[in-house]
């Protein structure tokens, strides 16, 4: 969690960062007063800069340096110091003047996308086609193999097996198990997530617990997949060494569909901001990714997304993803409109960074 910071301290580590960004320079406390003719001295700025090094959103690689952003000190800033920003008028209107005339075809869509982002953001981009979203329940097993321990196994219509071990409170005949397992295909046949939650109400414990992980199972399901894979500005990449190992996650599916899913949930709306890998991504660890699904959530989406160095123009990429995603949920609603239920939203709104 953050740490509190006063409005002075706040303002500091705004220029910092900004400063930082625009120049690639380690910022000391004389630049700071000298370029934004700050109504305090360099020492009181100095004081200030070890404050906010010792917080963790600084640091000093030796004592006459000037500070640079920590990933914590650029959480801090996207998420509390950002603002609103929008791309230039003239800016979107090419670019919605690019989609009209791509606006019949998909494929010229998905590329147009990756190339304006990548252009945009001098970094690199990677757009998901949109697909179905939504997996259902088909059939489940519960195995005894020794003691309290179960094995689970879930069947996806479509085919896709799960199986997981299942501790118990206390042993558990095969019988039981079976009738568990019996009574809940019969109550989740061909069950969405958010119908077996809907349906699984008053449950023994047993049968709550079982339920619990196959819903997990399914949002996992809906969230992982991803089909088509366009890519633009690889070479942006290669050009900075703290970057490099970034293309490894453009160029493996696996992998970057585990951060696709990792970061953007059934429930998520608007942009997400994922900054040094989180520590969850080694290849990550020098990177920032911008992304943000697009389409109509639980019937057809896909995600658009920035990649590139944490110093990064923050503003400019956040608004140029959002953009694109809301170009492009407007034309997958119109290109599949007729599939869709009535009153039926396309709305993808927010941004939302990592802490």
């Amino acid at each position: 969690m953050f740490q509190s910071l006063t409005e002075r301290q706040e303002r500091i580590l705004d220029l910092v960062i900004r400063t930082y960004i625009r120049t690639g320079i380690p910022v000391g406390s004389k630049v700071l007063v000298e370029l934004y003719d700050l109504d305090v001295s360099p020492a009181t700025v100095r004081n200030e800069l070890a404050a906010l090094g010792e917080m963790g959103y600084l640091v000093q690689l030796h004592t006459s340096a000037g500070r640079t952003p920590t990933e914590f000190g650029y959480r801090y800033f996207v998420q509390k110091l950002l603002g609103e920003f929008s791309l230039p008028l003239h800016e979107r209107e090419m670019i919605r003047h690019q989609f009209h005339q791509a606006r019949l075809d998909m494929n010229q869509w998905m590329q147009l996308a990756a190339a304006i982002l990548a252009h945009t953001s001098r970094g690199a981009s990677f757009v998901t086609a949109p697909q179905r979203r939504i997996n259902r329940f088909k059939h489940l097993q519960l195995i005894s193999t020794q003691g309290r321990l179960v094995l689970m196994v879930v069947v996806l219509l479509g085919g896709e097996v799960n199986q997981q071990m299942l501790t118990l409170a206390e042993p558990l005949p095969q019988v039981r198990l079976s009738a568990v397992a019996q009574r809940l295909n019969e109550l989740y046949s061909s069950a969405t997530y958010e119908e077996i939650v809907a349906l699984s109400g008053h449950l023994d414990t047993l049968d709550a617990e079982v339920t619990r992980l196959i819903v997990e199972v399914l949002r996992r399901a809906d969230n992982r997949a991803i089909s088509e894979i366009y890519r633009d500005g690889l070479v942006n990449l290669l050009e900075d060494e703290g970057t490099r190992q970034a293309v490894r996650v453009l160029e493996e599916r696996t992998l970057l569909a585990d951060v696709i899913s990792g970061t953007q949930t059934a429930d998520t709306r608007g942009v997400q901001v994922l900054i040094g890998g989180e520590g969850r991504w080694e290849e990550l660890k020098d990177c920032t990714i911008i992304l943000s699904r697009y389409g109509v959530v639980e019937h057809f989406s896909g995600t658009v997304a920035v990649i590139g160095p944490t110093r990064m123009m923050y503003g400019r990429n956040v608004a140029a993803v959002r953009y694109v995603a809301d170009l492009m949920s407007g034309l997958v609603y119109e290109y599949y409109m007729d599939e869709l239920p009535a009153g039926e939203s396309n709305e993808l709104n927010g941004v939302n960074v990592s802490e």
